[in-house]
């Protein structure tokens, strides 16, 4: 429990420095600030693999697996490629939300921190259930399997037009139904009095639909990455970074993401090989390098194929 209640400690002080401290004037987080903040989070996710490797290595975490220490390091790598990869589709809801809704970039950061907050909740509930539920029914193993196996195949024949219109989504409308809602922005504040009535800003809506659209992700990221490992610290902390990581990212990548065409292709190669992979986990059995090894080259070669296809674009 000490390690646990350290590392949740570590994240919410980090989280509140960035709200208090790097963020307390809201302002727009330039491409270059973006990009900083991207490559700290990434190289951090990456050098808490040594923690993984010291903690396992010592005992000091419950080893419910009996993961050795390099297995452990192996098996939260592979599984913050995976939740990294499959928050990609995620930076695009994120900005046609945004959009929609009007939101200006400089309080779009104060969203996407309160976003944080929700995910780390449901996230962590979410884990804790399947986690539990793979451990009590075996057989729900091969339901995830076949369940990432479907999302990968519907992903490859609908051809994504990333045209989802928030107003017309359920949960807005369910939202006008409990709350007055205004269309005008009132600086960084979710909430503003009108005619001595709470009525919601285009901040809380958009912030209510990320969270929800983020629960719907999760619906693919958690059995994705339990394919990879049902250790509860390995799943989680593997999950809270790639999560960090997602904010910067967005500012970072939205206006680029158009240009990488082929990651798609990727996600569906990853979401099909963990889908079989829990399925046939009786009788295949692949080491932690192999798996690591697979999702960095689907990701490269989509990046790479992406790049291609866009430099022959240009010379057209």
């Amino acid at each position: 429990m000490l390690v646990w209640i350290c590392f949740l400690t570590a994240i919410l002080i980090f989280l509140a420095l960035d709200l208090g401290v790097f963020n307390k004037t809201p302002h727009v987080i330039s491409s270059k600030e973006a990009g900083k903040w991207t490559g700290i989070w990434v190289s951090l996710s990456f050098l808490f693999s040594g923690v993984v490797y010291w903690l396992y290595q010592n005992h000091y975490i419950e080893n419910p697996d009996h993961l050795k220490p390099m297995a452990a390091t192996m098996k939260y790598i592979t599984g913050y490629l995976i939740e990294l990869s499959l928050s990609i589709d995620n930076i695009f809801v994120i900005a046609i939300i945004f959009s929609s809704f009007r939101i200006p970039k400089k309080y779009q950061h104060r969203v996407l921190f309160w976003g944080i907050i929700g995910a780390i909740l449901f996230r962590g509930l979410m884990i804790y259930f399947g986690v539990m539920i793979i451990n009590k029914f075996a057989w729900t193993t091969y339901l995830f399997g076949a369940f990432l196996i479907y999302t990968a195949i519907k992903m490859f024949f609908t051809k994504e037009d990333h045209e989802y219109n928030p107003h017309n989504s359920p949960i807005y409308k369910y939202l006008r139904k409990l709350t007055p809602i205004t269309t005008k922005i009132e600086g960084e504040h979710f909430f503003v009095k009108i005619d001595n009535i709470n009525t919601a800003t285009p901040l809380f809506v958009a912030l209510i639909l990320i969270e929800v659209m983020d629960v719907l992700f999760a619906l693919d990221s958690v059995p994705a990455i339990l394919a990879i490992t049902s250790d509860p610290f390995l799943v989680f902390s593997s999950n809270i970074f790639a999560i960090l990581g997602l904010r910067s990212m967005y500012f970072f990548l939205a206006n680029m993401l158009e240009k990488f065409s082929y990651l798609e292709y990727s996600l569906i190669a990853i979401l099909t090989f963990v889908g079989l992979k829990m399925i046939l986990h009786k009788f295949i059995h692949l080491p932690e390098w192999a798996s690591l090894a697979f999702i960095a080259i689907a990701l490269l070669s989509g990046i790479i194929a992406s790049i291609r296809k866009e430099k022959r674009n240009k010379k057209v």
